[in-house]
């Protein structure tokens, strides 16, 4: 059966991919010690990857109310994964930044995802690894998130 594609439109087996990857890398970053991050805590973290960011401007990034924005960054905090600073030139800024333990999570998140896609070379080989790259570009172009992925501002999904 492996390799077998089954029977389901592109756009609905890379939804369940998505998805199977996303539970991939949670549960590696379980067994790592990183057991209490959540996918949302994904959109968050890469705002952070880019250095300090004050939470009104994370929020607008990424589409959501100031007031989610603060709940998620407190529970970062209290999760050890990042730090709120305040401005030495403006008492009133509060910028938010990853701590080690923040770092370290994104590592170990590469890590899997880099497992995953090693795996997934050895199978297809590069050419068709490239190829799939350039579809889903042009599927990111077609939803208007290159920009997004390219800058990390890519916005939290609405729930259903």
């Amino acid at each position: 059966m492996t390799g077998e594609l089954p029977e389901a439109d592109l756009l609905s087996l890379l939804s369940i991919a998505g998805s199977a990857i996303d539970a991939r890398v949670l549960e590696g970053m379980a067994e790592a010690g990183f057991g209490a991050v959540r996918p949302a805590h994904g959109y968050l973290i890469q705002r952070l990857v880019t250095g300090p960011q004050l939470i009104t401007a994370m929020a607008a990034d990424l589409g959501v109310s100031q007031q989610a924005m603060s709940k998620m960054v407190k529970e970062m905090i209290r999760l050890g994964y990042a730090a709120q600073h305040i401005d030495t030139a403006d008492s009133r800024r509060r910028p938010i930044t990853l701590t080690d333990r923040g770092r370290a999570a994104v590592d170990e998140a590469r890590s899997v995802r880099g497992e995953l896609e090693t795996k997934l070379r050895k199978s297809v080989g590069a050419g068709d690894l490239a190829a799939a790259r350039r579809v889903l570009g042009a599927l990111l172009d077609q939803l208007g998130l290159n920009r997004h992925v390219i800058e990390r501002t890519v916005p939290l999904p609405t729930e259903a």
